[in-house]
């Protein structure tokens, strides 16, 4: 039997307040990051302002500290990118997502990894990241030692792919670079408890949901989950959307009054909430998109306003000045631009609460 239809709207102002972003949360920050699951990272500084932007008070030595004591790790994660991730949810799923590891393999270098000797490339490697902790530059020069002739970004990327790693802090701490070292999960953070893929799912929902098996998938990097998850799906409830897209949600979570009043956020570059799922209207609307999705897989700032992303940003320092630049789709009234700048101050006050000047510049795409 069909599942009740769900207007764009009830979509949207739901997905909000899983997320944290109408109403921002008192909550601690490990917490935050095991409901929102994982945040995406890139570069470091994003899952700061991702916090902030959900958070009351969050401070950004907060995540430093939880980086430093092991509590959050940064690892290769769904999608096989980098994300910060809670220790215990690491170690409780990096074996169901690591087919998207796997897939990102192939994707990136193809035949070139597709012959590799896997047994043979992770026993030469996993004694050199516990002992040394080098960067993926030193293990790729450690692995041509013993391989020369094979190519050594494919040797690196497999044992990325296959043997599951974290960084080592300072790296994915804000303001850190992109330079990192690596080490092996069960040497940093003990052995693994794993659960399963419909648990990864249920979790999915609580923050992304009302969803389809194929906006899972678009989240996680995998492919042909639909068998998987049939089991589990008996016990979840079914919603349509106005195009008639099954959706799966808790019994226990509700829909968001779709008259809930969206306040400005600023939601950083890579964010899940715009990657989460397959039809991303929800959240952006479709004529935007190239504006936020760049080449080379980039996903830069926006501003959401009235729920939807309506504007992008970036901040840029000067000596002892601080500037925050948003470039909006459409004009807005004053009232809205108002409400930009309020919170537009409060980044920059963020980002650097010693600068010596603050500026907010706001003005539409040509």
């Amino acid at each position: 039997m069909a599942g009740t239809r769900l207007t764009l709207r009830q979509l949207n102002r739901t997905l909000l307040a899983r997320q944290m972003l109408l109403d921002r949360q008192d909550m601690r920050p490990v917490a935050a990051t095991e409901h929102l699951i994982a945040l995406q990272s890139q570069i470091p500084n994003p899952p700061y302002i991702g916090l902030w932007t959900r958070l009351r008070r969050f401070k950004r030595d907060q995540l430093t500290a939880l980086l430093d004591v092991r509590e959050i790790v940064r690892a290769p994660w769904v999608r096989s990118t980098l994300h910060l991730v809670s220790a215990a949810d690491h170690q409780r799923f990096q074996s169901v997502i690591q087919p998207a590891l796997f897939r990102g393999l192939r994707s990136f270098f193809g035949a070139r990894g597709a012959d590799l000797d896997i047994e043979r490339l992770l026993s030469i490697a996993k004694p050199f990241l516990e002992s040394n902790q080098p960067s993926i530059g030193a293990l790729r020069a450690h692995l041509q030692e013993h391989e020369p002739q094979l190519n050594k970004e494919a040797m690196a990327y497999a044992v990325r792919s296959y043997l599951p790693l974290v960084q080592i802090p300072p790296s994915g701490t804000w303001g850190a670079g992109t330079r990192a070292s690596y080490t092996t999960a069960d040497s940093w953070l003990g052995p693994a408890d794993p659960s399963d893929l419909p648990s990864l799912f249920r979790r999915y929902l609580a923050a992304y949901g009302p969803a389809g098996i194929m906006d899972f998938q678009t989240w996680t990097g995998m492919t042909n989950l639909k068998s998987q998850l049939a089991p589990a799906l008996a016990d979840l409830v079914v919603y349509q959307s106005e195009s008639g897209q099954d959706m799966y949600d808790l019994p226990e979570s509700t829909i968001a009054a779709p008259d809930s009043i969206a306040p400005i956020r600023f939601i950083p570059e890579y964010d899940n909430i715009l990657i989460a799922h397959r039809d991303r209207s929800r959240i952006i609307p479709d004529e935007h998109r190239k504006k936020v999705f760049l080449s080379a897989g980039r996903v830069i700032g926006t501003v959401l306003i009235d729920g939807v992303v309506g504007g992008t940003w970036n901040v840029k320092k000067d000596k002892t000045s601080l500037s925050l630049y948003v470039k909006l789709f459409e004009a807005k009234p004053k009232d809205c631009l108002r409400a930009i700048e309020e919170e537009g101050s409060r980044l920059l006050q963020f980002f650097d609460d010693q600068a010596g000047s603050y500026a907010v510049a706001i003005n539409t795409y040509d």
